[in-house]
């Protein structure tokens, strides 16, 4: 097991609420499931370019079983109604080496609160441990908060060929460590 599959942090959202932040685990699916049934067609549109609820054998595979060294993936969770809740989740899946796109979501009732910034600040970090040297994400125009998270990290956008998809990037910073 690697370090990353161990990785866990509590962390404080703008309101106070505490969270945890950790590795995705191969008995999260049930939950990850009903954190999609609690995000809406807008958001699922943001994050999948589709708007997306059920998924191929092939594709709930992929998204649950992270390798931890070329897919990463990390969840935020917190208590609610008796039981440990995921409310967001996001990765990184490396493309060639150096390089990894990255995405997010979070749950609609738990936007606006932190959690896309906590989530990239903890995958930035993973990333240059791995000595990654650029995250790209691909994020739609109309998705402004997200676009503006990324931002705050350092991403630059670029607009994509692809209509209405701007791509943000995180160039060989990591080296440098800034």
């Amino acid at each position: 097991m690697s370090d990353v599959e161990k990785f866990i942090r509590h962390e404080k959202l703008r309101d106070g609420e505490m969270i945890k932040i950790r590795a995705l685990r191969p008995g999260d699916e049930l939950d990850m499931l009903a954190a999609l049934e609690e995000t809406s067609a807008q958001s699922l549109q943001r994050r999948f370019f589709v708007t997306k609820r059920h998924f191929s054998e092939r594709e709930r595979a992929f998204f649950m079983e992270p390798d931890f060294r070329n897919h990463v993936a990390l969840v935020a969770c917190t208590e609610g109604q008796g039981r440990n809740m995921i409310i967001g989740g996001g990765r990184y899946v490396m493309f060639e080496p150096g390089r990894a796109e990255t995405a997010f979501v979070v749950i609609d009732a738990w936007q606006g609160r932190g959690i896309g910034g906590l989530l990239t600040r903890h995958l930035i970090a993973i990333a240059r441990e791995a000595r990654l040297t650029e995250l790209t994400a691909e994020v739609l125009s109309e998705n402004a908060a997200m676009l503006r998270v990324l931002g705050k990290f350092g991403f630059e956008s670029v607009h994509s060929s692809e209509a209405g998809v701007d791509m943000a990037l995180k160039l060989t910073q990591y080296a440098a460590g800034t």
